[in-house]
């Protein structure tokens, strides 16, 4: 999965990555701690001039048929191999394709019952990159076209991971290579052409890198740069060490339910 992210470039460089004048920008700033329900830049084809553009969106997809805006809480993530299947993504895969440009991902490795480890995952020559995504449009269900204010937000796709996240994560977001950003991004796509669902597989990993960082990141009040810091090794130690005094978890032992009757009658539900 990918619940957390980074993104700490520059408005012009972020213009210059995609493509789109940095004047079309809507407001944003950097963030070291992305987290779902909040709004995003978020690179998609233009509607009206078919052009790369920059919009904010929220995180946590809403299918436009969803009764509630609720229903985008658990979906800031879509598993690639259930695309087509899925009611909630297969429409806006087809049509409503995007980018979302991060320059890191957080993900926790767990390594007991109650340790989990935050790492930070990025390119290894440190360049922005983007992950894919898919956004849809939703109102509040009563208002007509000319009623209420659409509601844009997106979900990462996320597939297996590569060999440098399997240690971490059994799961990675996809990310788009940038020579294939306008193969992604595409137009309106009939049932007859070919989606490119080959891109939906995992980033080489000799082209990532990834570090510990803090317990912090965990906490989506804090946004500062400092969360993106490698952690050292006495760090480690420390927090490994606090880990390992953690008392363990016993499971309770399964309560003794009366036997059945000989009447018929009922005595345990599950017994």
């Amino acid at each position: 999965m990918c619940g957390r992210y980074a993104l700490k470039s520059s408005r012009k460089a972020i213009a210059a990555w995609f493509g789109v004048d940095e004047d079309s920008l809507p407001p944003f700033g950097a963030n070291f701690n992305v987290a779902p329900q909040t709004f995003q830049p978020v690179v998609r084809l233009s509607p009206t001039t078919g052009e790369h553009e920059v919009v904010m969106l929220r995180w946590g997809l809403i299918p436009i048929w969803a009764k509630s805006s609720r229903e985008g809480a658990m979906r800031f993530n879509a598993r690639a191999e259930d695309l087509a299947t899925t009611p909630s993504f297969r429409e806006a895969l087809r049509k409503r394709r995007c980018l979302v440009p991060a320059d890191a991902f957080y993900e926790w490795q767990k390594l007991g019952p109650k340790s989990k480890y935050p790492h930070a995952i990025a390119m290894r020559d440190g360049s922005l990159y983007a992950f894919a995504g898919l956004w849809d449009r939703w109102k509040e269900p009563g208002h007509g076209d000319d009623e209420g204010e659409w509601l844009e937000t997106f979900t990462i796709i996320t597939t297996d991971p590569n060999e440098l996240m399997e240690p971490i994560h059994n799961r990675m977001p996809v990310i788009i290579p940038r020579r294939d950003y306008d193969r992604w991004l595409g137009s309106e796509t009939s049932e007859d052409d070919r989606l490119p669902l080959d891109l939906l597989r995992p980033f080489p990993a000799e082209e990532m890198t990834a570090w510990r960082v803090g317990d912090k990141v965990g906490n989506v009040r804090n946004t500062e740069a400092d969360l993106l810091e490698e952690i050292s090794a006495d760090e480690i130690a420390c927090e490994e060490e606090q880990a390992a005094e953690q008392p363990k978890l016993t499971k309770p032992k399964p309560a003794k339910h009366p036997k059945k009757n000989d009447d018929g009658g009922q005595g345990s539900l599950f017994g």
